[in-house]
């Protein structure tokens, strides 16, 4: 695959931007700067040993809820997401793929960014594969967003990878990405 003019770079900044800001003690993402040094085309997900997926953290505008999918290939609740695709902002790859995931429509990007291409959390995550696709185990570098979205609009969960979506409490949220719950305390949930 040919690497966008650009992305590398634009994903570096970001990854330093939040390391220098934003990540808790031992945070280090070294896979993944090792990655981008070697200048791995992350935006594939044919690149070994991992790559870039994005994801969005939907919550309630009260921070009570939060929006999960049951995901087919993994049989548990996530937050919406998949592998990055092209777009002129990381966050916009997030939104699209929880508005095909969700059926929701336009979902806000939470003020906390303050409109700028930050992700909310950067988690590195060893992912099964999927034989079927012939992929081996490999990690995902999710860059996971913040959206907001009203808990009563209606829902459409994409069925052909997603077994269903719907709001939960916002502690569900822990297990799913607990440094996400843990940022969402601070900011008063």
């Amino acid at each position: 695959m040919q690497e966008q003019p650009g992305f590398l770079d634009a994903l570096d900044a970001t990854i330093g931007t939040y390391l220098a800001g934003i990540a808790e003690p031992g945070e280090h993402l070294s896979l993944l700067r090792w990655q981008l040094a070697e200048r791995h085309p992350l935006e594939s997900r044919e690149t070994y040993p991992g790559h870039l997926t994005t994801s969005a953290l939907i919550v309630s505008p009260d921070l009570a809820s939060t929006l999960l999918i049951d995901h087919l290939t993994l049989k548990r609740w996530l937050q919406p997401g998949g592998h990055y695709e092209p777009a002129a902002r990381f966050w916009h790859s997030a939104r699209r793929e929880a508005e095909e995931e969700t059926g929701l429509a336009a979902l806000a990007l939470h003020p906390w960014h303050g409109g700028e291409d930050l992700p909310f959390v950067i988690d590195s995550h060893d992912v099964p594969g999927k034989a079927s696709r012939g992929e081996r185990p490999h990690v995902h570098h999710d860059l996971q967003f913040l959206f907001v979205a009203d808990p009563h609009a209606m829902l459409a969960a994409q069925l052909d990878e997603v077994a269903a979506a719907r709001w939960f409490p916002l502690d569900a949220l822990a297990e799913v990405s607990p440094r996400a719950f843990r940022r969402l305390l601070r900011l008063g949930a």
